[in-house]
């Protein structure tokens, strides 16, 4: 299964047009560690963005909301119980701070 964290790039076109995507950097979850930290720090009011990733769906976080997103994830990290988790939250958190100071970003939780 596994769920990916893309960061895209927002290009936009003419005036009338909506912008697109362009992946710009993946961390992949091929073993599942980001899937199953995410049902183990579920609920409790911590990480109410991270609450509503869906493991066979798509959640798309703005630049805006970034910010908010940083803390989930220390609430992530609290939950870790391997190295390997801890190292892919980090990993995560990279592409999240770069969407922070660029906010023609966005992340995407992927999941397939």
């Amino acid at each position: 299964m596994g769920l990916d964290v893309v960061l895209y790039r927002l290009v936009r076109g003419g005036p009338s047009r909506r912008p697109s995507s362009v992946a710009a950097q993946v961390v992949p979850d091929p073993d599942d560690l980001l899937l199953d930290l995410l049902k183990r720090g579920r609920g409790g009011g911590r990480t109410p963005t991270l609450d509503r990733v869906d493991p066979l769906g798509e959640l798309v976080v703005g630049a805006e909301r970034a910010p908010q997103l940083l803390t989930e994830l220390d609430c992530l990290v609290e939950v870790a119980r391997t190295p390997a988790e801890t190292a892919q939250v980090r990993r995560v958190a990279v592409l999240v701070r770069r969407c922070v100071r660029e906010r023609d970003l966005e992340i995407r939780f992927e999941g397939d």
